[in-house]
């Protein structure tokens, strides 16, 4: 896997933006609010959130994540190594815990 595979993933999803890297991070974002972030062009692993912070514990134990530096506990970062099941359902997790959380009028206009 590369960054354009994860690129790919993280475009298929319902009203899901890449962010200007002019101005922002390398990241994806559903009505406005990220749920894939790259961190840099060199980036070999992307950001993304979990359920709460002990499911993200829990995933650092396994191996499956890693912490995601400079965010919240309850984000891990996955490598582009991962195998692509688990990659594919981190991101897709992530991208629905952001999109449930959005208000109803924004989801609507998805």
């Amino acid at each position: 896997m590369n960054r354009d595979d994860v690129n790919a993933i993280c475009h298929a999803f319902r009203g899901a933006t890449a962010a200007d890297t002019a101005t922002e991070l390398d990241s994806w974002k559903v009505g406005g609010k990220m749920f894939a972030c790259f961190g840099n062009p060199d980036a070999t692993r992307v950001a993304v959130k979990t359920d709460s912070a002990e499911t993200a514990m829990m995933l650092i134990d396994a191996g499956a994540a890693t912490k995601a530096p400079y965010f919240h506990r309850s984000w891990v970062s996955v490598g582009f190594d991962a195998d692509l099941s688990e990659l594919t359902h981190r991101i897709a997790t992530s991208y629905t815990i952001i999109h449930n959380a959005l208000p109803k009028r924004v989801r609507d206009a998805l």
